[in-house]
Formats: structure tokens, C-alpha cells, sequence
């Protein structure tokens, strides 16, 4: 049964109003008990003011006991309502802090409280939204540093199965050195990107904004992995505005995203990679598509989580990176099969 929300200050209000209430009731009683005893059949008698001078005494006097008692009484009442009141409030209250106590020692199970008071309830809600969000998190990252402790011994323990080859004497030195300097490069990548993730999930590191070229940035990124390309006999096509198409972003930062795409798509092409920016209404998309098989459709929901690898992948991260990067810039990337092969698009708005 859903029960209806109450504001605290009305709560208050209500029950000091009831106690003032009374106050002024209890005093008008008062007052008019004791007219009520000076009075004679209405009226006063003033030929016998001896007489109603010593009668009027005493009556004073009575009021006087019963004035005390009826304040005592009303002091008393009130003391009971305020220490009610109290309780209804500090009662949840100190739920809700036994509740946060708990999140600090790393305990992120909702609770499943419900006060009468709007304002508590909603306190409690936010309290839930959040402690869900760090479970998420604590999970993520429990699971980012299994992944990113396996990834790092792999070629680790490559590394020191060649060593100790030649060291022994049982492997040739100079293939079994090729072998440690491909997995130290591997190593020495993995720990780049994983540095770089640390750096682009800081939220206090500060980047500069400035305005980019788009096109260039595509154009400079492929001219550095040429030599990648050629080597697997893939060349670039472009598809860009007739213009420069600025944008105001992290330069640093998109230069990394759209490096991961490319060198993606050089993993997988087969020949040819068809690269595009153009202006779409208010917004910039970016596309990179090669013409390799595609993205398996088992694989598709999950291509930029971390540590997600396809057939020829290397890390796993480099997807995920250019995810948190677009999501910086207030964009997203989405990943699907075009008619032949892998497209990548980047969505980025231009008004933010």
C-alpha cells in the first residue's frame, strides 16, 4: 500500500500548533473559571466588599493551585509530544546513517526503507541510486584488475620462459630474443594503455580545449600507421567535407581515439580501409570502415567493453578507450557490419 508523504516542517507545525492550541484554551478556561467564581448571579455585591474582599482572597488563592496545576500539566504534555516527535525523526535518521556507515566499510546492498517523509524518502533514493552505482563500479573494477594482472602475465612469463631458454642454453639466441622483444613491445603497449585509461577515468585531471580539424587529425593518424598498413598491403581511401571540419575538443585525447580505430581496422582489413568525417546537422560523424569479415554477432554487444577481444586482438582495450574518450566529449561510438566488413562511428555534437 503506497502511503502518503509528509513534509517534516508540517509535521512541526501541526504538532506545535496543537500545543499552542491547547495553551490558549487551557488559559481561556482559566480565566473564565475565575470570572465565574468573583461573579454573584452576574453581579457583584459592593455594599459587602469586607466580605467579598476575604472571599475573593481565597479565590484568588484557588486559581493560583489550579493556574500551577494546569501549567504543570501542559508542560508535561508537551514534553511528551516533543520527545514522540523526536523519535519519529531522529528514528530514521539514524537508519539512514547506520545505511551510509555501512557503504564506508564497503558494504553496497540497497536498503529497502520507506518513510512517511518526502524529504527522507528522497534522501534514501538518492542514497540507493548511489550505492548501486558504487557496486558497479567496485565490480568493474574488480574485474578490470583480474583482467589487467592475466594480461600482464602472459607476456611476462613469455618473457622469462625465453630468457631462461637461452640462459640454460636449450634455445637459440637470436630467434628467442626476437620472441622477448615482440612480447616486451606487447608489454610496454598494454602498460600504455592501461596508464592511459587511469588518465581519461581521472575526473580531476584537467585537459585543454581547443578547436581541431577533424579531417587532418584522420589524416595525420594514417600517414603514422602507413608503414603498418603497407606491410599487410591495405591503403586508405578518404571521404571527408570539402572544408576544414573543426570541432572543440581535447586534442590529445581524440588523436588517441581515432588511432585505435585505424589500427584496429588495419587488424582486420583485408585490402582497404574507407575513412569519413562530415558534418551531419549538429553533429560530426566519424567513420572508420575496413573490408575484413565483420564483427561476429556474438561479439558485437560487448566490442567496447574491456578486456573484449575478437580473433586477432591484441589487448582488448583499445575499443573501450575510444568509448570513454567520445563519451567525454559528450559523443558515442557505435560498432556494426557494413557490406563488407567492419564500420565504426563516432558521433560527437557540435553545440555542448
Amino acid at each position: 500500500m503506497k502511503t502518503k508523504k509528509t513534509r517534516i516542517r508540517i509535521r512541526l507545525l501541526k504538532a506545535f500548533s496543537a500545543v499552542l492550541f491547547f495553551s490558549f484554551l487551557l488559559t481561556g478556561v482559566i480565566f473564565n473559571f475565575a470570572i465565574r467564581l468573583f461573579a454573584v448571579e452576574g453581579e457583584i455585591n459592593f455594599h459587602a466588599y469586607q466580605e467579598l474582599y476575604g472571599e475573593a482572597s481565597r479565590v484568588i488563592g484557588r486559581v493560583g493551585i489550579i493556574s500551577v496545576v494546569l501549567i504543570s500539566v501542559m508542560f508535561l504534555v508537551t514534553i511528551v509530544v516533543t520527545y514522540f516527535l523526536a523519535n519519529s525523526l531522529t528514528r530514521p535518521i539514524e537508519k539512514l546513517g547506520a545505511f551510509a556507515q555501512n557503504i564506508g566499510h564497503g558494504d553496497f546492498t540497497p536498503n529497502d526503507f520507506q518513510f512517511r517523509e518526502a524529504e527522507l524518502e528522497d534522501l534514501n533514493m538518492a542514497l540507493n541510486r548511489s550505492v548501486r552505482q558504487l557496486g558497479e563500479y567496485d565490480s568493474e573494477q574488480k574485474a578490470f584488475f583480474q583482467n589487467a594482472s592475466h594480461e600482464l602475465r602472459t607476456p611476462l612469463m613469455s618473457i622469462q620462459c625465453y630468457a631462461e631458454g637461452i640462459s640454460c642454453g636449450i634455445m637459440e639466441p637470436k630467434a628467442a630474443s626476437e620472441t622477448i622483444l615482440q612480447e616486451t613491445h606487447n608489454l610496454a603497449d598494454l602498460v600504455t594503455d592501461l596508464l592511459y585509461i587511469s588518465k581519461i577515468d581521472n575526473i580531476s585531471t584537467a585537459y585543454t580545449t581547443e578547436e581541431v580539424d577533424l579531417a587532418a587529425l584522420l589524416r595525420d593518424s594514417a600517414a603514422r600507421q602507413e608503414a603498418m598498413a603497407t606491410k599487410g598491403q591495405i591503403r586508405f581511401s578518404f571521404d571527408f567535407d570539402a572544408g576544414p571540419v573543426y570541432y572543440a575538443c581535447v586534442g590529445a585525447l581524440m588523436a588517441r581515439a581515432v588511432d585505435n580505430l585505424i589500427s584496429n581496422a588495419i587488424r582486420y582489413a583485408a585490402s582497404e580501409i574507407l575513412v569519413s568525417c562530415h558534418r551531419r546537422g549538429d553533429h560530426i560523424v566519424i567513420q572508420v570502415a575496413d573490408d575484413g569479415a565483420g564483427i561476429g554477432a556474438d561479439l558485437l554487444p560487448h566490442v567496447f567493453e574491456r578486456f573484449t577481444k575478437g580473433p586477432d586482438g591484441n589487448h582488448g582495450i583499445g575499443l573501450s578507450i575510444v568509448k570513454t574518450i567520445a563519451e567525454q566529449q559528450d559523443g558515442y561510438v557505435t560498432a556494426g557490419n557494413g557490406d563488407s566488413g567492419a564500420v565504426f562511428t563516432v558521433t560527437l555534437p557540435i553545440e555542448r
